[in-house]
C-alpha cells in the first residue's frame, strides 16, 4: 500500500502529527487538515496542509473531493478537562457539531474507515482498575461527555448505516519523537510532564499538585502514561485494521501501569537531574483519582503493544523541551 492518502483531522497537533510520521513511514500519505487554533505549521512534515474548521462542511467537501482518502483520522477537538467545566459551550460545539459534521462529510465522500481519537474520561469515575472496554460510562465533566456523545453516534452509524469506525480511548498521551522532529507544544500548556520539565528549566516556578488527599498510594492522582508514537502506532494499525474490513470496535490505549503524580515528579527529577520546587494545592474540578487502562482488547485485535516505559518517555519529552527551538 504505498502513498494511499489518509485524512488526518486536526494533524498538526501533539499526537496527530506524530501519527502522520508513522503513517508515512508505513507508506501512507497524510493530508493533514487543520485550523491551526491548537495545531502547528511547523509540524507538518510529512504531508500536504489544508487549512480548515471541522465545522465548515464545505470546505470538508472540497478537500475530501481534492484528495479522495481511503480512511479519516479525526483528532481535531478542545480537550482540557478543566476548561471543558468553565466553558462547556465550546466544547459541544466544536467537538460535538464538529465532529458529526465531519461524520457528514465522510459518508457523503464514500469513506467507511473511520478512526475516532476519543478518551478514558468518557468511563468518569472508576469501579475496577485496571479499566477494560466494557466498564460503564459515566463521564464526570463536560470534555468527557462530548466524547461520549460522538462515540455514540459513531455506534449509531455503525448499525444503521455500516460506516465502520476504530474508538480509541487514550490515557495519558505523553513524550516526544526521539529525534525530535515534533513534540508537545501547547499554548498555554496544561499537561504535567511539560510543565514539570519547564519548572525543572527553570521556565517557570514551580510545580502545582491538584490535590494530596486521594485514595490512592501517595493521596495524588493516578494514571497511565502511554508514549505518544505507542499511540501512533496503534493508530496506523486501526487504519489497517478498517482497510482490511476489520468491523467497528472500541479500544483503551494504555500501558496498564499506574504513576502517582509524586512518582512521576520523582522520576522526572531522576532523569533531568534539577530538582524543582511543588506545591500541593486543592483538587480540581473533573478529576478522576485513577485511570488506568486495561489493554488486553487492543492487543488481541490489533496486534498493539506498547514499546516505551516511563523513563523513555519522560527522556524523549525532556529531550524535546531543552533542545527544541520551537519552545523558545
Amino acid at each position: 500500500m504505498t502513498d494511499t492518502p489518509i485524512l488526518v483531522v486536526g494533524g498538526a497537533g501533539y499526537i496527530g502529527s506524530h501519527t502522520c510520521l508513522e503513517l508515512s513511514k508505513r507508506g501512507f500519505l497524510p493530508i493533514v487538515y487543520d485550523n491551526l487554533s491548537n495545531g502547528h505549521g511547523e509540524f507538518v512534515k510529512w504531508g500536504p496542509l489544508e487549512r480548515g474548521d471541522i465545522r465548515d462542511r464545505e470546505r470538508l467537501d472540497e478537500v475530501m473531493r481534492a484528495y479522495q482518502p481511503a480512511a479519516i483520522l479525526h483528532f481535531a477537538a478542545l480537550i482540557e478537562v478543566g476548561e471543558s467545566v468553565k466553558d462547556p459551550i465550546s466544547f459541544y460545539d466544536n467537538n460535538v457539531i464538529g465532529s458529526l459534521t465531519l461524520l457528514s462529510a465522510a459518508q457523503a465522500a464514500g469513506i467507511k474507515a473511520f478512526v475516532f481519537s476519543s478518551t478514558c474520561a468518557t468511563y468518569g469515575l472508576p469501579d475496577m482498575v485496571p479499566i477494560d472496554e466494557q466498564h460503564r460510562q459515566a463521564p464526570i465533566n463536560p470534555y468527557g461527555r462530548t466524547k461520549w456523545i460522538v462515540e455514540q453516534a459513531l455506534k449509531d452509524y455503525d448499525q444503521y448505516n455500516q460506516f465502520r469506525s476504530v474508538i480509541l480511548r487514550y490515557f495519558n498521551a505523553a513524550g516526544a519523537d526521539f529525534d525530535c522532529r515534533v513534540g508537545e507544544w501547547h499554548t498555554p500548556e496544561t499537561h504535567a510532564i511539560p510543565l514539570a520539565i519547564d519548572a525543572g528549566l527553570g521556565r517557570r516556578q514551580g510545580f502545582k499538585v491538584f490535590g494530596s488527599d486521594y485514595e490512592t498510594r501517595d493521596g495524588t492522582c493516578v494514571r497511565d502514561y502511554i508514549h505518544v508514537l505507542d499511540l501512533a502506532d496503534a493508530h496506523v494499525r486501526a487504519v489497517e485494521y478498517l482497510l482490511n474490513d476489520g468491523p467497528s470496535v472500541e479500544l483503551n490505549l494504555g500501558t496498564g501501569t499506574g504513576t502517582t503524580v509524586k512518582e512521576l515528579l520523582s522520576a522526572i527529577e531522576d532523569v533531568s537531574g534539577r530538582p524543582f520546587p511543588v506545591e500541593y494545592i486543592g483538587r480540581r474540578e473533573g478529576d478522576s483519582h485513577t485511570l488506568v487502562a486495561n489493554n488486553d482488547k487492543a492487543r488481541d485485535v490489533l496486534g498493539w503493544v506498547p514499546r516505551y516505559e516511563l523513563k523513555d518517555i519522560i527522556e524523549s519529552a525532556w529531550k524535546w523541551h531543552s533542545t527544541s527551538n520551537l519552545l523558545r
